[in-house]
């Protein structure tokens, strides 16, 4: 399937039901996963700084990601916390999953002026950008918060610069298995990175080789939807975020207590899911990608009742996150 050339042919993609067949993989991604299946906890845009049960939702993520058997390690896509001494119960509590967790940046967390830099020390992260590798397969993270160019679009950046750029080439040269890329910005939603078709074509470029990397799958979150895609033979998954939808300022609804909304003024222009939402991934040798995920409700009216605009993908902006095999 070719590049996205517009929000209509993105939308039409995006909305298509998932084939459920599993597809072999090349030969070279079973030999590095050497014959054992991998699997992974996902979770997206937790959002401390807005919801006022942060701290119970990642809580419940990390409980349950401690007695899944097996699990190689947890990952949070972005827009988790701002890097302040409030928000330490919070990222303790993230740390109390007993599985190796890395952390994607999202634009949320550089909110009120922090900068990556206290981000990736508050998290304990190995840079902004970092790859890592387990059972077999190598992991790249990218930070979409780079500075934008000038006549980028205005708002948070959505850019990756040059030298991650060069950093990202470099790392899929040397690969010589599967490879899958952790994002906050989708690589492929017209919301998403504005140099977004520029990392396609990289990532389509090193499996188009001979031999070497094999990029399977981009997760990625920022946009609270719930939906997966192909291009050219890579999957692009939108992990929804683990507690709400934005419906904006034309849409506010109490829907907690009084004093939720004085200490928390952000969250009457969320629709909130009940329970906290995560994706677990297998990834076997021989028969590709499965994603398991949560199914909730809404808490109080959705979406779609109050009236919000869905320019979204049909079926995506839900309280859950489905199954799905790719």
């Amino acid at each position: 399937m070719g590049a996205v050339t517009s929000r209509r042919s993105f939308l039409r993609r995006a909305s298509a039901v998932v084939a459920a067949t599993w597809l072999p993989l090349p030969a070279c991604v079973s030999a590095a996963l050497g014959g054992r299946p991998l699997r992974f906890g996902l979770c997206a845009d937790v959002h401390q700084d807005v919801m006022h049960d942060a701290v119970e939702r990642i809580s419940a993520f990390a409980a349950a990601m401690a007695v899944e058997e097996d699990l190689a390690f947890v990952a949070q896509l972005g827009d988790f916390a701002r890097p302040v001494e409030a928000n330490r119960p919070f990222l303790e509590a993230w740390n109390t999953c007993p599985r190796p967790r890395h952390h994607v940046i999202g634009n949320h967390d550089l909110d009120g002026g922090c900068s990556r830099e206290e981000v990736v020390a508050f998290f304990g992260m190995p840079a902004r950008y970092y790859g890592f590798t387990a059972g077999g397969c190598r992991f790249l993270v990218l930070d979409g918060n780079d500075r934008k160019p000038e006549g980028a679009a205005p708002g948070y950046p959505r850019w990756v610069g040059p030298e991650q750029i060069q950093w990202l080439r470099e790392e899929l040269a040397a690969a010589d298995g599967p490879v899958i890329v952790l994002s906050h910005q989708s690589l492929e939603n017209p919301n998403g990175l504005e140099n977004g078709a520029e990392l396609r074509a990289l990532l389509e470029s090193a499996n188009a080789a001979p031999g070497g990397a094999r990029v399977l799958a981009c997760f990625s979150g920022h946009h609270h939807l719930d939906y997966a895609t192909t291009i050219r033979g890579i999957h692009y998954v939108q992990v929804n975020s683990m507690s709400y939808y934005w419906v904006g300022g034309d849409h506010p609804y109490p829907r907690y207590s009084a004093e939720v909304d004085a200490g928390h003024p952000w969250i009457k222009y969320t629709a909130p899911y009940r329970d906290p939402l995560w994706m677990l991934v297998t990834l076997t040798p021989d028969r590709g990608l499965r994603l398991e995920g949560v199914r909730s409700e809404w808490v109080g009216p959705s979406p779609q009742e109050l009236g919000a605009a869905l320019d979204q993908p049909e079926g995506s902006v839900v309280p859950w996150i489905r199954d799905r095999i790719l």
